[in-house]
């Protein structure tokens, strides 16, 4: 059977203190849950915190590397896949994922987010931006769910699975 693979996608460089917090919870619940989690596989922001977290639970991780160069991949990623394709690996990162969870905000998270909603994939938001929730609900009403905590997020998560 084929596991389930839960993508969080979320600023690096500009990842704020909660982000992070978040992102570190969200990959420790995704491994306790029994699912695989897929970052950009740096050693930054979002991606790097919740690997850590993923990896505290015994969890698989998979990160998927916008360049070729492996020498700032996160220490938590188990599966590091290089791509050299930039930001072209948004999409990877986005059809690869059973269910995309948007941790923080920034302008490669909004990426993956667009192109998860054109690929009809469900996006869980879980970010202080207002602004960031009422304009990609406004894209998607049935496809953008918001979360309030990481907790929240995974309940939102198992939801959506179920409907497989």
């Amino acid at each position: 059977m084929r596991k389930i693979i839960i993508g969080v996608m979320g600023p690096g460089a500009n990842a704020t203190e909660t982000d992070l917090q978040n992102a570190y919870k969200l990959g420790n619940l995704i491994a306790q849950s029994g699912w695989v989690l897929l970052t950009g596989g740096r050693n930054a922001g979002v991606m790097d915190a919740a690997s850590k977290g993923a990896k505290a639970a015994n969890g698989l991780t998979i990160g998927i590397l916008p360049t070729n160069d492996t020498s700032a991949v996160s220490n938590a990623v188990d599966i590091a896949i290089v791509t050299d394709m930039g930001n072209g690996r948004n999409n990877i990162n986005v059809l690869s994922s059973n269910v995309v969870i948007a941790c923080g905000m920034g302008a490669g998270t909004a990426s993956e987010i667009a192109l998860a909603l054109k690929n009809h994939k469900k996006v869980i938001l879980l970010t202080n931006h207002p602004e960031s929730k009422v304009f990609f609900q406004s894209l998607s009403e049935d496809s953008i769910l918001i979360a309030n905590t990481p907790a929240a997020a995974i309940e939102i998560v198992k939801e959506v699975l179920s409907h497989y």
